[in-house]
């Protein structure tokens, strides 16, 4: 006899995402501290180590987000790393090949933690409604002929 059960009574099988809102506060403080850590220790004439710090960070925040937060997220961390990474401190600018190099590169990471976290995900979804494989075939066949 086959039992229908709803996959919504019970463990989720896939974590909710968390909030937009709650990411890109979370990137906007993450960023800042970062940025601030960076500038107290190396400094800000070498603005490639906050790069990279920051687009870790974003790629940490897209293991728990939508995808719809990755633009913002990307976003948010630029605005800080523009603003506080690159002398003079405190002043946007835009330098066309390096802004869109930052850009994306921010936006590729938060959308690359956010893949990796579906996978990651599905997969433990799969394993978790499929249950243990089914019996190799030589412990199906009875040696009977019909079912």
């Amino acid at each position: 006899m086959i039992e229908w059960v709803s996959l919504r009574t019970g463990a989720r099988p896939v974590p909710q995402p968390v909030a937009n809102p709650v990411v890109w506060v979370t990137a906007f403080g993450g960023a800042s501290l970062l940025v601030a850590a960076h500038n107290a220790l190396v400094g800000s004439d070498r603005p490639g180590w906050a790069l990279a710090a920051v687009s870790l960070l974003a790629a940490l925040l897209g293991l728990c987000a939508r995808f719809t937060a990755a633009p913002g997220t990307a976003v948010l961390c630029w605005l800080i790393l523009n603003g506080f990474a690159v002398p003079p401190a405190g002043t946007l600018t835009w330098t066309g090949p390096r802004d869109t190099f930052w850009l994306t590169c921010l936006c590729s990471a938060a959308l690359v933690g956010t893949v990796l976290a579906r996978v990651v995900h599905a997969r433990a979804a799969y394993r978790r409604v499929a249950g243990r494989a089914a019996p190799p075939a030589s412990e199906l066949d009875d040696g009977r002929f019909g079912l």
